[in-house]
């Protein structure tokens, strides 16, 4: 590992290496985004040569509301390797990768550390400086840039008459995102919801467009479908993958001319629509394979808005945390996470994304006995998560496993089931600990 030479934090973090993910030769300028458990994120650039000092009081440079953050907390220093952050001697620490580390240097492409309970997102920035964007949405949390250009993009079409569709990841909040766009466009009509790949192909053409009193056997009353009862309001149809081959070519006529003929009904009805949909599937592969048509994949993707996963807008977490933690107050009472714990949530990759997150943070409250979440109360899966600080890490030689595998780390962590940055921090306190040995027998 490469070793770094001398910082501001005291001789005895001097002697201790640089925990480096991944460098490139990145000489700026970046884009630095801080969020904290308030909502608010901050944007700033920060162009090559420059330093930057983040923390509470006068003397940083950018002043942080998070009390739990230090004075003068941590610097950011752009040089001809790309982003190198240190620790200011902080009370709380600086985690990178899940771990408590003295500096690092940060990977071109974009890495995020914890200080406090905030985040700090470091990624290249690419073009002109960043713009104004706009807020965030109705019932939305998530300020990040990612989420803000989502904002900026659905408060730009709300008010038309398009057809929305949304694509992004389970558990990315799709929902939400339909339902903000119609209380920024059409709040005065219903909402109207409809899971379309739960039901079942036999009843798919009553649920949307209704039926009439003795249509089929057990139709003992008129009933108003999906589109009837979101008429001059919004109809969200989510899984809209998931519609059978006949369903699909029935959609489209509806989407097409604005007229439903519920089942029994001798004449069409007129209705006025404004159709959000919904998948999580790439809808042009599904085209592509057949099992979607083109010609409604193009009348209801007039609009796409592609939601970020939670792992591209970590700066996001500490807000989804604490608003989750407070939705469970009322069960298992009033819970903080912890630094380290923090520096987990931001460490892992999220594939369930905030569904996930959610579930996370029910499972470590309900196991926290105090008011604090520490990191070894949370658990992704099957697998534990830690450690607190660098020197807590494991009880195995991860140099040793990352010979048995060749040198190669990506797949030294996947045999450990951490995450690459986590087994880097591994790598870092075994040559410490090496380092420490020998330096006591030298001593001896």
């Amino acid at each position: 590992m490469r070793r770094e030479g001398n910082t501001k934090m005291g001789e005895e973090q001097e002697s201790q290496p640089t925990l480096e993910l991944r460098t490139g030769r990145e000489a700026g300028p970046f884009r630095v985004e801080v969020g904290g458990d308030e909502g608010e994120v901050r944007l700033l650039e920060l162009g090559p040569g420059q330093t930057v000092t983040l923390g509470t009081g006068p003397g940083a440079a950018l002043r942080l509301a998070d009390r739990t953050v230090s004075s003068r907390h941590c610097e950011l220093v752009v040089d001809e390797h790309g982003v190198l952050v240190r620790d200011l001697g902080s009370k709380n620490g600086l985690y990178v990768g899940g771990a408590r580390v003295p500096h690092a240097r940060l990977d071109a492409g974009g890495a995020t550390f914890v200080i406090g309970r905030s985040t700090v997102t470091v990624r290249p920035a690419r073009g002109a400086a960043a713009a104004p964007l706009a807020s965030s949405l109705p019932g939305v949390v998530g300020s990040s840039e990612a989420m803000r250009r989502v904002a900026e993009d659905v408060r730009r079409h709300a008010r038309t008459r398009a057809p929305i569709l949304i694509q992004g990841e389970s558990g990315t909040g799709k929902d939400l995102i339909a339902r903000a766009i119609h209380t920024l466009g059409r709040p005065s009509g219903p909402y109207v919801p409809l899971n379309v790949g739960a039901i079942a192909e036999s009843l798919a053409d009553s649920e949307l467009f209704g039926h009439r009193r003795g249509a089929f056997t057990g139709a003992v009353a008129h009933r108003h479908g999906a589109f009837e009862q979101a008429h001059q309001g919004t109809l969200f149809l989510d899984e809209v993958a998931e519609l059978s081959a006949g369903v699909q070519v029935r959609l489209l006529r509806v989407v097409e001319d604005g007229s439903v003929r519920p089942l029994g009904a001798q004449t069409s009805t007129i209705v006025d629509v404004r159709i959000v949909s919904a998948s999580w599937v790439a809808l042009p592969q599904r085209v592509e394979d057949g099992r979607f048509r083109g010609d409604l994949y193009h009348r209801l993707s007039t609009v796409t808005l592609r939601l970020p996963a939670l792992r591209e807008r970590r700066s996001d977490i500490p807000a989804l945390a604490s608003l989750l933690l407070r939705r469970l107050e009322p069960e298992l009472g009033p819970k903080q996470l912890s630094g380290d714990a923090l520096a987990a949530l931001v460490a892992h990759d999220w594939p369930g994304n905030v569904r996930e997150l959610g579930s996370a943070l029910y499972r470590a409250a309900a196991l926290a006995t105090g008011v604090q979440i520490l990191s070894q109360h949370l658990a992704f899966g099957e697998r534990t998560v830690g450690p607190r600080r660098v020197r807590d890490i494991g009880r195995f030689d991860a140099r040793a496993l990352l010979a048995s595998h060749g040198g190669n780390i990506s797949a030294a962590a996947r045999a450990a089931r951490l995450p690459r940055t986590t087994f880097r921090a591994l790598l870092l306190k075994n040559e410490l600990e090496e380092s420490s040995t020998a330096r006591g027998s030298a001593e001896a």
